[in-house]
């Protein structure tokens, strides 16, 4: 936990910027993980207020019609904390509540329940904005493996997230380190396609539509946060199941990106046809490493040979309902 008394290297941008944000973190039936972050969030908006003259607070979003979250976060419900149940089912839907929300702030944040924020999180974000002015920053998430890690898992290096320099521009990004700024968001259009809200992808629509619209994300390396993982969560059968999400949700989204009509049509066969050669090779490198009992080889041709089919599925148009399976799970 951060520091009251810590004090940040601060660039001139952010001391003069004034204006509000709310930091949003969405949750589901995690009520331990939802106590645990609050605080560390608290900390995070009183080193921007220390920083600059923000104005920020924090929203909570539960999406469990039942509220489990509630008893949580009703310690501290204060000025600064709000607490909103979203009874429709589904991640966008909890990421259009949170739009709802704030609208009538100048930024938001997005976290996610199982995320721990470094310290200057949050002020680090707020800097690349203040400087540049973009529509949006993301910052980067990172997962360890903790001790007793499946060898099969690490070889498949199934939890790395690509890595930029500060200032970078994006042409995609997720919402779980993200500041939007609401004004463009609005002027944009942008809203997150509910028919997603079970099987993701609903983040990477909306920040591709963003940037196609006009929109601008830049990276910022600096503001950090760390992913916990769950043992059962880094299992063989799990995390294959998530590289054939991925590879879904990917050929799904492209196609929704395209207009309708012979340009869609074009993009789901080559996305099938991309689909069906990373299963050929995902096929060989399985077998070069069960030939060469190279461990490497195996996890990640697997890995290949989940994500080509997911791909392919999503190009004829099936979209996988990953959350659903992962309700089912919890």
């Amino acid at each position: 936990m951060i520091s009251d008394s810590e004090r940040l290297e601060v660039r001139p941008a952010l001391r003069s910027a004034t204006g509000t944000l709310s930091v949003v973190v969405l949750t589901y039936k995690r009520p331990h993980l939802l106590a645990s972050v609050v605080p560390e969030l608290l900390e995070q908006l009183h080193q921007l207020d220390a920083a600059s003259g923000i104005t920020s607070d924090l929203l909570i979003i539960d999406n469990d019609p039942d509220e489990s979250g509630r008893a949580a976060a009703e310690p501290f419900l204060t000025e600064g904390v709000r607490y909103v149940t979203e009874k429709r089912r589904g991640i966008a839907a909890a990421r259009n509540r949170a739009l709802d929300e704030t609208a009538d702030r100048d930024l938001i944040v997005f976290i996610d329940d199982d995320e721990r924020a470094r310290s200057g999180w949050l002020v680090r974000l707020a800097e690349v904005y203040t400087e540049s002015r973009p529509t949006a920053v993301m910052g980067r998430v990172i997962s360890e493996y903790p001790h007793g890690t499946d060898p099969w898992v690490v070889a498949g290096d199934f939890l790395h997230r690509p890595r930029h320099r500060t200032g970078d521009t994006l042409t995609i990004a997720a919402t779980n380190n993200l500041l939007l700024d609401r004004a463009e968001i609005d002027r944009l259009g942008l809203r997150f396609d509910e028919t997603l809200g079970l099987s993701g992808g609903e983040d990477n629509l909306f920040t591709r539509q963003l940037v196609s619209r006009g929109g601008r994300i830049l990276w910022c390396d600096e503001a950090v946060l760390d992913d916990e993982w769950p043992a059962e969560r880094l299992q063989r059968r799990w995390l294959l199941h998530r590289s054939f999400s991925h590879g879904n949700t990917a050929a799904v989204v492209d196609a929704l990106m395209a207009p309708p009509g012979a340009q869609r049509t074009g993009v789901r066969i080559r996305r099938a046809a991309g689909g069906a050669g990373r299963v050929v090779l995902g096929l060989g490198r399985w077998a070069v490493g069960t030939v060469t009992g190279d461990l490497r080889h195996r996890a990640r041709g697997q890995r290949g040979v989940y994500r080509g089919v997911g791909m392919m599925s999503g190009a004829v148009g099936r979209v996988y309902q990953e959350y659903a399976r992962r309700e089912q799970l919890s």
